[in-house]
């Protein structure tokens, strides 16, 4: 999710913080340095409506109902806040609707402003409102739109952080939102970003694999001996500006795809952005599931119900599409909790690393989907073509029980196996 054209493009939901003149002002020893990391509980949790304000008829109907939430305090005095954890997007907001118990409320915080339309922040944002305050209108191709005014507050870390942020008096998501998130917090490489404002050049994470169980989210550098072995792959750029490719995303190199081991036969050339920059590789935990370019979808779908004849049984619908992506479906008996065993593990091959998705992670079972006594579950791979998106994205599902690390300074993204639950423990973050 960004606010590039491809980031536009692959938006499920938007959230980052804007850097002010207040934040530009700062000090070096502001910095959030090793010694000062910030150590918060993620969860993954089912969402419910809140945040749907309003719901235009003629919006895609693509929705996502897994999102990773944070809880910062903002404000004088600090309000809790739950975020949305989105390493795609950049422009952050905070739902400042006072008809709701859940948003932030700005008339009591004693540092909250709005921000004028003569601020550098503001260029990018018109037009202005009468009073002269900066307006924003945000839209994405999924249908997500927000809107409302950019504004400054305090935002609560080792050290009092003054930052901009979109305050949002009216939204709507084709996604169904948390029911206590008051906004999203944008992770991307973006001038704008949370971790760009905050000069954090290293943040990591890890997504539990139990609904509602309690992960963490790293922000600087800490030594923690038991995190496990991480495989990096370098992160992917191009030189030449082009339409599709998100510059401030974090890109890296899809090489291939296994299924039980072996590779994909799907030609080199499907797996690199083209000449318009659309089909970049994206790790976005703002995105609940993984999408696949249309060619290699397919060389997926169809090796994976080969090797799945006699294990699963194939819904054989063809009308079926979960969320509009999700066409590789079967039923399993409504009494199991579980896929059955022998599903074949799938791999996406990078430079140097590999994200491993097997056993529950491969299948998502379809709420109120029945056929007499069985489940509807659907593979957690989709076409992106469908939707359409024009990148490759790995989704939050398929990094779960994985140390992810962003290391900006070195230029990449980190991946190791380890149970969440217990690591969140151990850093001080658990339940």
């Amino acid at each position: 999710m960004g606010s590039s054209a491809a980031a536009a493009s692959i938006l499920m939901i938007s959230f980052l913080l804007l850097s002010s003149s207040q934040c530009l002002r700062e000090r070096e020893t502001d910095k959030i340095s090793k010694n000062q990391a910030v150590i918060l509980p993620l969860r993954t949790q089912k969402l419910s409506p809140p945040l749907l304000l309003s719901q235009p008829s003629n919006k895609l109907l693509f929705h996502h109902n897994i999102s990773l939430t944070v809880s910062l305090s903002v404000g004088t005095p600090p309000q809790n806040v739950s975020m949305v954890l989105d390493t795609g997007s950049e422009l952050s907001w905070l739902l400042c609707n006072s008809s709701t118990d859940y948003s932030f409320h700005p008339l009591s915080s004693s540092s909250f402003s709005f921000i004028p339309c003569s601020s550098p922040t503001c260029q990018s944002y018109v037009p202005c409102d009468p009073s002269s305050r900066c307006q924003i209108s945000l839209s994405y191709a999924d249908g997500s739109t927000s809107d409302g005014l950019l504004a400054s507050d305090l935002f609560l870390l080792p050290v009092h952080k003054f930052a901009a942020f979109g305050c949002i008096n009216t939204s709507f998501s084709s996604s169904v939102s948390d029911q206590t998130a008051v906004g999203l917090l944008g992770m991307n490489q973006g001038p704008l970003s949370f971790i760009t404002q905050t000069s954090i050049r290293r943040f990591s994470y890890c997504i539990p694999a139990a609904a509602e169980a309690a992960g963490v989210l790293l922000l600087g550098d800490a030594d923690l001996n038991f995190v496990p072995h991480l495989n990096y792959t370098p992160l992917f750029q191009i030189s030449l500006p082009l339409p599709y490719f998100d510059r401030v995303a974090y890109s890296v190199q899809l090489e291939g795809i296994r299924v039980a081991g072996n590779l994909l036969p799907i030609p080199k050339s499907v797996l690199v952005p083209d000449h318009t920059g659309a089909g970049q590789t994206i790790v976005d935990s703002g995105t609940q599931f993984t999408f696949l370019l249309g060619s290699a979808y397919s060389a997926l779908k169809i090796e994976f119900l080969r090797r799945t004849k006699g294990v699963l049984k194939e819904l054989e619908e063809p009308d079926f599409v979960y969320q509009g992506a999700f066409d590789a479906c079967f039923l399993i008996p409504s009494l199991r909790a579980t896929p059955p065993e022998g599903i074949p593990a799938v791999s996406l091959v990078l430079p140097g690393a590999e994200v491993v998705v097997g056993g529950q992670r491969l299948l998502y079972r379809v709420a109120g989907e029945r056929r007499g006594g069985d489940s509807v579950w659907c593979l957690t791979f989709g076409n992106a073509d469908l939707v359409p998106i024009e990148a490759y994205v790995i989704g939050h599902h398929h990094q779960q029980d994985l140390w992810v690390e962003y290391d900006l300074d070195r230029g990449r993204v980190g991946f190791g196996p380890v149970r969440c639950e217990l690591a969140s423990q151990r850093i001080g973050a658990g339940l």
